[in-house]
């Protein structure tokens, strides 16, 4: 099958898009990506395509830089208030942008399948689709009505956004998500029947395979974005409880939020790359798996983190949310803490401390469950019942 993914993210470092577009085309299919501001010099998997579109709302021009924030000062009073009030419209403008562009790219192209990521997407996948007479696979990689909403409130349009999202994903030939918890949410709140767990796992072994383990933890990192919700100033709190023991927080940064945060003893840096988040895992021993419980996504989610920490071979210490705490105990990956508690946090990493040899273990036995050999023999399987017409 020729297949269309569209997705709203640069795809090169969207690695469950990556991921899921290399499975399929090593399968035979052919596979073309639109992003958003995909980087020129980046090179996709073999069988796969990339062209990258729009994105400009009416608040920035395509490309622009954002002034203050980005520059890691943060921005005075008026101008947050100003960004809170009109954060929502900037957002809606840009995907609009975005889908005007991708429209016209896609409608130069052949295909024989959508495959939209996420609700952002889902608008024009939909339209995209319903024009050619093809399937319409829906990948949402979480609750969207459930997600964080960042900004002044806007009811109106998080009712009009769920009603398109239970209209459109009905009529989808797939709806794929990232955990039973968003699977469970999606089938009682739209009565979809068609709904499929892919994980965000990773393929298992690691390029950082040489890296010892050590025989106790030297430290704890947190691989992921740098923002609210995370659970960071959690994280800063244990750090100063654990003095001695090196905590990391690695990743793409909200530069308005990363220049307000009191970093404490924590050593933080910039996004790696996959295998060198793996090193870095290994060196520390530990890896944090954050988010708070104050929305519903959050504690229905999945972070790509825990299977992240699963590949690397380290044992985790998360927040005890729904899911996520749920796989940890199924599996004993790791310990839990309170969310918002860094003492609870800090006494977690060293209950870890103490049960590390038998936590190694655990994730060396929970492998192969937790690992994108699994869930790409689910993914292939959507993809042949699309095909057969099952």
């Amino acid at each position: 099958m020729n297949i269309l993914m569209l997705v709203i993210t640069t795809v090169a470092t969207d690695t469950r898009v990556v991921r899921e577009a290399s499975t399929l085309a090593d399968a035979g299919h052919r596979v073309h990506i639109i992003g958003r501001g995909v980087p020129e010099d980046w090179a996709p998997p073999p069988g796969v395509t990339v062209s990258s579109v729009g994105g400009a709302s009416v608040f920035q021009k395509a490309g622009a830089p954002v002034g203050a924030e980005r520059a890691g000062r943060r921005l005075p009073p008026h101008m947050r208030a100003a960004r809170w009030a009109l954060l929502p419209q900037h957002r809606a403008s840009a995907f609009a942008a975005w889908a005007r562009a991708a429209r016209v790219d896609a409608e130069a192209r052949g295909f024989d399948a959508v495959h939209a990521h996420d609700f952002n997407t889902l608008e024009l996948g939909a339209e995209l689709a319903r024009k050619r007479g093809v399937p319409l696979v829906y990948d949402t990689h979480e609750l969207w009505s459930g997600r964080p909403r960042v900004g002044r409130p806007t009811p109106v349009r998080a009712a009009r956004e769920a009603k398109i999202e239970g209209d459109l994903g009905s009529r989808a030939a797939a709806v794929i998500t990232v955990g039973e918890g968003v699977a469970d949410a999606l089938r009682t709140r739209y009565g979809w029947p068609h709904v499929t767990v892919v994980q965000n796992t990773f393929p298992s072994g690691t390029a950082a395979a040489d890296v010892a383990l050590p025989a106790a933890p030297e430290g704890a990192v947190y691989a992921g974005r740098i923002a609210p919700y995370r659970e960071i100033e959690a994280i800063v709190g244990a750090a100063r409880r654990l003095p001695g023991f090196a905590v990391t927080l690695v990743g793409p940064a909200d530069e308005t939020y990363l220049a307000a945060l009191d970093r404490g003893p924590c050593d933080v840096r910039q996004a790696l790359p996959v295998d060198e988040v793996d090193a870095l895992l290994r060196r520390a021993g530990l890896a944090l798996v954050t988010h708070s419980d104050r929305w519903e996504n959050h504690r229905l989610a999945m972070p790509n983190k825990l299977f992240h920490a699963v590949r690397a071979g380290v044992p985790v210490v998360a927040t005890d949310v729904r899911e996520l705490a749920r796989v940890v105990r199924e599996h004993d990956l790791g310990t839990l803490y309170r969310p918002g508690d860094a003492g609870s946090l800090a006494a977690a990493i060293g209950e870890a401390r103490e049960r590390y040899p038998q936590l190694l273990a655990n994730v060396r036995a929970a492998e192969p469950l937790l690992s994108w050999e699994h869930d790409a023999k689910i993914l292939l399987g959507v993809y042949d019942a699309l095909r057969t017409g099952a």
